[in-house]
């Protein structure tokens, strides 16, 4: 009996850790904040972004609802300066640095 009970456990410890190894939507935004904006912006709670007149990820929500970036993340992020490279998300890489934008608020 009691080794019955072990093999069902260690069954269902093997089939929940990949889903608990899995990134989630945050951790993903995060690392994609870090390879595309980390450069030029902030992208954490307290840093000073690395190029001055770009402004910290943790502040766009002052600026706009982060709930509202998603269609212009979509169809393209386009600024008045050339520093600033023109980004197209995937609906995947939105939702991640969306979930990752609202840990910032």
């Amino acid at each position: 009996m009691f080794q019955h009970a072990l093999r069902q456990g260690l069954i269902g410890l093997l089939l929940i850790t990949p889903a608990l190894a899995a990134p989630t939507a945050e951790q993903r935004g995060k690392a994609f904040a870090r390879a595309n904006c980390a450069r030029c912006h902030a992208i954490d709670r307290v840093s000073e972004s690395p190029l001055k007149i770009a402004p910290p990820l943790r502040t766009l929500h002052r600026r706009y609802p982060i709930e509202t970036l998603g269609e212009a993340l979509a169809e393209g992020i386009y600024t008045g300066h050339a520093d600033m490279p023109a980004f197209e998300l995937n609906p995947d890489q939105i939702h991640d640095l969306l979930s990752y934008l609202k840990t910032l608020e």
